[in-house]
């Protein structure tokens, strides 16, 4: 069997990694990696800490100021010629980013079987998150096997256009990438020694509140909320804020206004994944729009507090671990500083929980795709 892997991103090359390692021990598999280079600059030490080289294709189609329909169509026109040239038995993609989206395209247009890992989420919304939410309803309508985090990601998937192909409940890659890498820091080897240099401007006295904010639908006044509150939670006399900030523009731009020079505000450059983990391990609150934080900070037993209105992930709000606080200044301060000054909440909400599975998903994905292959020619 040969297997195309598709990223693109940084948080896609993190839980397809997972896989990678899991295909290279199996016997009876080939593959092949690709990178769009969506998030070219970022992929080097995302896969050299997790012991991969390079990807074997590099179609590196980002250029400045670059549009969702540019990386559309970017990804399309450079794809097709590898699908042509190497006719994998299934292309895997991940999640929900334009590479993911734009390679299932290419794929069902060459009529090449699609996998799709991390499938099945639905906010429900096609503008929260905007594209997301539109990529992986896309995607899970052409795919051939649809990996689902959890059951009710599987429900969803059996309530829609395409139920008849495979669903399988797999867990996330995204714990056993958390999980793997967390193993490493816990070692107190190079990984956690490095981090901890990185991050010395870090007070042991403070409660750290790790920030991240970036998704398109806040462009605007939702990032200016969300500053805004955290210039409040900064106040507070027991609490530092660290916030790497995303790189995009309209990220980057209204972060620097609202926030820079502020005491106990650290604006810093995005960091390596093992960093990112490092951070949240020694986090107090996790206060995020991230899709994957949602799924890493249970794991970790931190409360994740999540800036926006709606969520694809409802089995993380199930837990109590996780909380909706929308992108309002008042709110997202208030449910902050109540975590930092009653310890009784936080004690109730700081606690591991593995709604996304064990860190067993990706040879439970490979066994699949075995299956599968093994079942014969499909029409």
């Amino acid at each position: 069997m040969h297997v195309l892997v598709v990223f693109g991103t940084r948080p896609e090359a993190i839980k397809m990694l997972p896989i990678v390692r899991e295909l290279r021990a199996r016997d009876g598999v080939r593959f092949t990696t690709c990178s769009t280079g969506q998030h070219r600059d970022m992929l080097g030490r995302t896969l050299a800490v997790f012991g991969c080289p390079p990807p074997d294709i590099d179609l590196a189609i980002m250029t400045p100021d670059q549009g969702l329909a540019d990386i559309t169509a970017r990804v399309l026109t450079g794809l097709v010629p590898v699908l042509r040239a190497k006719r994998p038995d299934i292309v895997l993609v991940h999640g929900d980013t334009t590479t993911a989206m734009a390679a299932a395209m290419a794929a069902f247009y060459e009529r090449c079987a699609i996998g799709h890992v991390e499938a099945g989420l639905r906010s429900q919304d096609l503008a929260r998150p905007w594209p997301e939410e539109f990529n992986r309803v896309a995607i899970d309508a052409v795919a051939q096997l649809r990996f689902a985090p959890t059951q009710t990601a599987a429900d969803n998937l059996m309530r829609e256009y395409n139920n008849r192909s495979q669903v399988q409940v797999t867990g996330n890659t995204g714990i056993d990438a958390l999980l793997y890498i967390g193993q490493q820091l816990a070692g107190g080897g190079h990984l956690a020694r490095s981090a901890a240099r990185r991050f010395a401007f870090l007070s042991g006295e403070r409660k750290l509140v790790l920030v991240t904010g970036h998704r398109r639908e806040s462009f605007g006044a939702g990032l200016a909320g969300i500053c805004d509150g955290i210039a409040r939670i900064a106040q507070h006399p027991a609490v530092e804020v660290v916030y790497p900030a995303h790189l995009n523009p309209n990220v980057l731009g209204p972060v620097r206004e609202r926030l820079s020079g502020l005491d106990h505000v650290h604006l810093i450059k995005p960091v390596e994944y093992a960093e990112m983990v490092w951070l949240m391990r020694r986090a107090y609150v996790l206060l995020t729009d991230s899709g994957g934080i949602q799924e890493e900070g249970p794991a970790l037993g931190k409360p994740v507090l999540v800036m926006r209105d709606v969520t694809e992930r409802p089995e993380a709000l199930a837990t109590g671990v996780a909380r909706l606080v929308g992108t309002d200044p008042s709110a997202i301060a208030r449910e902050v500083l109540r975590l930092v000054d009653d310890d009784a909440a936080y004690r109730a909400t700081a606690r591991a929980v593995f709604p996304y599975g064990e860190g067993r998903a990706a040879p439970r994905i490979v066994d699949a795709l075995l299956a599968w292959h093994a079942a014969g020619p499909r029409a």
